[in-house]
């Protein structure tokens, strides 16, 4: 359990996330800006809990709260892997910029590397400086499933798992 740091304008944009919803409130007197701001909320933290369902992610009671960028995530998992994938999902979703991680796990297991892309980054770069070998991309492209659909989109700002191995 923790506090995850994302880059909030990087990632998927899903329903209630962006700059635009703040511009949506202007205008209005400052209660309805409070309880517009309470509901866009409330609808972003279900849509990410959707967005993870949707993913085939699964968690025992899984909820998510939204507020100011802070998503907190809870329920529990049977690994750390699917804890980790949960996390990953909602943290790469733009508009968020901090996972407050409320997940337990079933059968503890040691975590992965979380890694945030940088311009230039491929999964071959990636898996040469942590495993010393480019043609392992594959372990981290498996690690990072179903998020990742292709092997060559990743952008910068992407936070990914990379899960240890043997040698």
């Amino acid at each position: 359990m923790g506090l995850f740091d994302f880059v909030k304008d990087a990632g998927e944009k899903i329903l209630g996330m962006g700059r635009e919803t703040g511009e949506k409130i202007l205008g209005r007197d400052k209660t309805a800006q409070a309880a517009q701001k309470v509901s866009t909320d409330q609808a972003t933290g279900q849509a990410l809990r959707t967005m993870v369902s949707g993913l085939g992610l699964q968690a025992e009671g899984l909820s998510i709260d939204f507020k100011d960028g802070l998503a907190t995530v809870h329920g529990m998992t049977r690994s750390q892997e699917e804890k980790e994938k949960i996390i990953l999902a909602v943290g790469n979703t733009k508009g968020v910029a901090q996972v407050d991680d409320q997940i337990t796990v079933e059968t503890p297991e040691p975590e992965a590397v979380l890694y945030t892309v940088k311009s230039g980054d491929s999964l071959s770069k990636i898996a040469k400086a942590h495993y010393g070998d480019a043609q392992k991309y594959n372990v981290i492209f498996e690690a990072n499933q179903p998020m990742l659909k292709d092997p060559n989109k990743i952008y910068p700002g992407q936070t990914l798992r990379i899960p240890s191995i043997s040698a």
